[in-house]
């Protein structure tokens, strides 16, 4: 399993989302809500299904809910990355 830092989440999420708005990474701010961000519904889904992908693992269903900025998905994620290595 791989470990994820919170830095490298919020990396990823940022470069990922950048992309899909069409802005430089440095216009997306880490502590801006989701629904703030100019997704549309279509782009959030890819963006979670490649998330999926690159984690090794299915985020909850709810974790943007509970988690609703780069930031704080960014250290949940790390945190889901230590509860799960050290339950292997």
């Amino acid at each position: 399993m791989v470990s994820i830092t919170a830095d490298e989440a919020q990396k990823w999420l940022i470069e990922e989302i950048a992309k899909r708005v069409g802005v430089e990474p440095s216009e997306v701010p880490p502590d801006q809500y989701f629904d703030e961000l100019d997704l549309d519904s279509t782009a959030a889904l890819i963006i979670a299904g490649e998330m999926e992908s690159w984690l090794g693992f299915e985020l909850g269903t709810t974790a943007l809910w509970y988690h609703p900025t780069i930031e704080a998905l960014s250290a949940h994620i790390a945190e889901e990355c230590e509860r799960r290595a050290a339950a292997a």
